[in-house]
């Protein structure tokens, strides 16, 4: 058997198609569907039959899939215990996929117990969209995932989303906007030129609502999948944005804005998705194990 086959069928069935398992494999779909069809006719039967647009195992698939796990399962710790037995001190590899959404202060914060593991550590950090990280996680090219927000139930990718913990928000402005605002917070965002996050995030939806609920209309200047641009226009008075309250003044420093007011009714909830449902990897188990006493809620 070609192991090399196997495992391009193994990257389809985990991604749940050859389009996206292409995309992450980093090669056409047309190319995988052929070394699938190879592997297909060395076992003489069908793995995957059309189900819609897309494709679902057959009975046959899903028993080599169990194979397949079974067998890269046991490469990995061949990998692991060869290491070992030589007495090896290459640093481990540990490698991270982070939500675009996640701002990098909170990622630093969650990831540095990892680098200070007793065993060296050799970290690889990935950013992107959330969707195309689970993908990653998926075939087993990253180690984790950190979110800010759990991993949907209609995502078909066999993963585990662990709550590491959450933090209040905290609204920002450059001295001069401040000295403008009229009132009480958070009455006085009312009609005040406000920097938003993206309308994907899902942050800006419990924000929305939040601004219902009190009949607060600001004034919105912008919309910014990212954190950092949206803060450096906070920081030249373009108006008020929010970060999480656990990085109230590391934000009041970089950008040399005011705290407006803070509140609890707005909490950012931060995950640790991995292919574990309970935490065995070391690295892992370190970063959840100090997020509890960084983040509130956890």
């Amino acid at each position: 058997m070609n192991f090399k086959h196997l495992h391009y069928f193994w990257a389809a069935a985990k991604a749940g198609g050859v389009v996206r398992a292409g995309e992450q494999l980093h090669i056409s779909p047309q190319t995988l569907s052929g070394q699938i069809k190879l592997l297909e006719e060395r076992l003489g039967c069908a793995l995957f039959r059309k189900q819609g647009r897309g494709l679902e195992l057959t009975d046959e698939g899903r028993l080599a899939l169990g194979f397949a796990d079974q067998i890269f399962a046991l490469g990995r710790e061949l990998e692991s215990a060869i290491g070992k037995s030589s007495g090896a001190t290459q640093a481990r590899d540990f490698r991270v996929g982070i939500a675009d959404s996640v701002p990098k202060a909170v990622a630093y914060r969650l990831l540095e117990p990892a680098l200070a593991m007793p065993e060296p550590v050799h970290l690889i950090c990935h950013e992107g969209k959330f969707p195309d990280l689970l993908g990653q996680l998926a075939v087993h090219r990253l180690d984790l995932v950190l979110a800010d927000e759990p991993m949907g139930r209609q995502v078909s990718v066999k993963a585990y989303s662990h709550l590491l913990g959450s933090t209040a928000m905290s609204f920002f402005a450059a001295p001069a906007l401040k000295r403008t605002l009229v009132g009480e917070f958070p009455q006085c965002l009312d009609g005040a030129p406000m920097l938003l996050q993206g309308a994907s995030s899902a942050m800006r939806q419990r924000f929305d609502f939040w601004l219902a609920m009190h009949k607060i209309h600001p004034h919105a200047i912008g919309e910014f999948d990212d954190a950092a641009l949206m803060k450096a226009f906070g920081s030249e008075g373009r108006g008020v944005f929010m970060a999480p309250t656990v990085l109230e003044s590391e934000t009041a420093a970089q950008y040399g804005v005011r705290l407006v007011g803070r509140t609890d009714e707005l909490i950012e909830e931060f995950y640790a998705i991995s292919v574990e449902r309970r935490i065995s990897h070391p690295c892992v188990a370190a970063i959840t194990s100090a997020a509890r006493e960084q983040l509130s809620g956890g």
